[in-house]
């Protein structure tokens, strides 16, 4: 995810859901990352803001379409 500005697509307040999204992402060749503020999963405790879903801008539209498809269809 080189020189290309980060969006957040989605806000999660769990890694699981955080992960099945990215999963999804991923799956329709959309590279996406997980950014949360909790040590790497260390302290828990810290978490305050949710788990942050990041995709490069352009991807953004597609993302959105793609996390919209799954919610509906799951």
């Amino acid at each position: 995810m080189a020189d290309s500005a980060l969006v957040v697509i989605r806000t999660f307040i769990n890694d699981f859901d955080a992960g099945i999204a990215r999963t999804a992402l991923e799956a329709a060749g959309i590279e996406s990352m997980i950014q949360s503020d909790d040590c790497g999963g260390m302290r828990p405790h810290l978490w305050m803001g949710g788990i942050d879903l990041l995709v490069r801008s352009e991807d953004a539209p597609f993302a959105e379409e793609v996390l919209s498809g799954a919610k509906t269809n799951g």
